[in-house]
């Protein structure tokens, strides 16, 4: 296809926010609501847009911690939203995190659902596709200082699974590496 430049002469770029520099690193449109999306900032918190990106506010400020590291949108009620508070990258510049969070409201209150200490963020969170009931929560335990090479790392790393919609956890262990054998980090996906 020929492209012809004078066609585009009158279009700019333009800044539709949120006004924040930094890493995005998850993002979730709602199926049922095509214009609104959310996303989650690293140290930046949860955004919202309700006009299909035109213009975005905070809905996590309130939290104890802006890291995120994830969010998810249940598919059959687009007011239940769960956040993984948790930075996914290890360097001393950046926040853990304080465990999994959920709404069932769109935003306005939060739950901090699943917690294990200071040192250990949620990193990402699925929704089952057949179950919104079932919860996945990659949970990452490590923190770095500045005399650090990220070598340090806890027990507590690992995948929990929720049956009831976030209310108890149980870290999923049969078949899985353990902490004992360089488990760290971990990223998942659920088939549909």
């Amino acid at each position: 296809q020929i492209y012809q430049p004078e066609k585009f002469g009158d279009m700019k770029w333009r800044m539709i926010g949120p006004h924040r520099g930094g890493r995005t690193v998850g993002a979730v449109g709602v199926p049922q609501q095509p214009n609104v999306f959310y996303i989650g900032v690293n140290n930046g918190g949860v955004w919202k847009t309700t006009d299909y990106g035109r213009t975005w506010v905070p809905i996590f400020d309130d939290q104890p911690t802006g890291s995120v590291g994830d969010i998810a949108v249940s598919p059959s009620n687009p007011s239940v939203l769960y956040v993984a508070s948790g930075e996914g990258l290890q360097r001393p510049d950046l926040s853990v995190g304080n465990g999994m969070y959920k709404t069932t409201d769109g935003g306005k209150t939060w739950d901090r659902v699943l917690y294990m200490d200071e040192n250990t963020g949620a990193i990402q969170v699925l929704i089952d596709p057949q179950d919104p009931n079932t919860v996945y929560a990659s949970m990452w335990q490590a923190r770095q200082g500045p005399w650090e090479n990220a070598a340090w790392q806890g027990p507590n790393s690992g995948l929990y699974k929720s049956t009831d919609g976030g209310n108890t956890w149980k870290k999923l262990a049969k078949g899985l590496p353990t902490y004992e054998q360089g488990l760290g980090r971990i990223g998942i996906s659920v088939a549909p």
